[in-house]
């Protein structure tokens, strides 16, 4: 799926009558990631580490502006970039996992390293990583200023790239991160599944699937070709949010929708979001996954929101390609938990 969309997409309706709810279907943590204890280890580490920490990167003041460090990497994306030896994109996904989080910040993404960590050399793979990151960067408007590549047959099986992206933002142009009721909620579509929830999409779609058979929805594509669509990046959205009054921003991660509750415990009234692309179907019906579990783990078509008042929203969504508004923050809804609920497709995601 292309980031400037398909007349094949699928409706909201085809989403939501995918797949059954039942005692079988799968679930993220069934599959081996439980995203509940992922957050508690990593707010474990932060708090041993005393590391100070913006909402999706670390700041540093610097005097009159902060540099923002980001990290991440592509996760099982590329065990589905293995299995059809194709690693051309998988560097486009790690340049975008990085940059991505900083321009929630409200920063501006300068320069990017990589770090691969391989369990032993191939000249091929590497070559097509490398051509993956430049092609990442150049979109993203970074510098690619270098990398390490490790060589660790007794810790690697198979190979594991990482990325950290720098950043600047003057003081006054970091995001206050907290949405305020009343802000409407901006959305930017991804561009698919992007990097996010590939254990549960792997294990849904090998059950009855190779990766290299055609893709249902597209047989002109192979599953694998589906699901390494690269991430979309939205470095072109950051000055138009910075120009107009925004609040908060949100990338739309690990986690799916409850990433909105990020942007402060208010009620996220979702009411026009972009529809799901085929994969999300395909992958809801291989694996029997429920409505509620799609939406804690994908990003379900939009890949990035803003909260920002309403006039200011109007002018970001005439700034900027295909921005919309998708909802709007309402007030809490009381029960005291404090974390912010997502209504979304007839759901309540907390």
């Amino acid at each position: 799926m292309s980031e400037d969309g398909d007349p094949a997409e699928a409706t909201d309706a085809d989403v939501e009558d995918a797949g059954p709810e039942s005692a079988a279907g799968l679930t993220y943590a069934a599959t081996g990631v439980d995203i509940d204890a992922s957050e508690a280890a990593t707010a474990a580490l932060v708090g041993a580490a005393g590391e100070f920490e913006g909402d999706y990167a670390g700041l540093v003041d610097i005097g009159d502006q902060y540099l923002a460090l980001a990290t991440d990497g592509v996760g099982t994306k590329l065990l589905v970039a293995e299995a059809i030896d194709d690693y051309s994109t998988i560097g486009i996904d790690c340049v975008a996992m990085n940059v991505n989080d900083l321009v929630a910040q409200g920063v501006e993404p300068v320069a990017f390293v990589d770090y691969l960590a391989v369990e032993e050399p191939d000249d091929n793979t590497a070559e097509a990583i490398g051509e993956g990151l430049a092609r990442g960067a150049e979109a993203a408007g970074v510098a690619l200023v270098g990398g390490e590549t490790a060589v660790m047959p007794d810790v690697i099986r198979g190979l594991d790239i990482a990325g950290a992206c720098a950043g600047l933002a003057p003081k006054g142009a970091l995001f206050p991160g907290e949405a305020e009721p009343g802000d409407a909620i901006v959305g930017w579509s991804s561009s698919g599944i992007h990097s996010n929830g590939l254990t549960l999409a792997r294990e849904a779609v090998t059950r009855e699937y190779e990766y290299t058979d055609p893709f249902p929805p597209n047989p002109d594509r192979s599953i694998a070709e589906e699901l390494l669509e690269p991430t979309r990046i939205y470095t072109a959205v950051l000055n138009p949010l910075r120009a107009h009054g925004t609040h908060a921003a949100a990338h739309v991660t690990g986690g799916g929708w409850t990433n909105l509750t990020r942007m402060g415990p208010h009620r996220y009234e979702v009411t026009d979001p972009f529809d799901a692309q085929p994969v999300f179907a395909f992958v809801q019906r291989e694996g029997s996954v429920s409505d509620a579990e799609m939406h804690r783990t994908f990003n379900m078509g939009t890949g990035f929101v803003a909260a920002l008042p309403e006039n200011d929203a109007e002018a970001v969504v005439d700034a900027t390609e295909d921005g919309r508004i998708i909802g709007a923050v309402g007030e809490a809804d009381g029960s005291g938990e404090g974390d912010g609920t997502v209504a979304i497709r007839g759901l309540e995601l907390d």
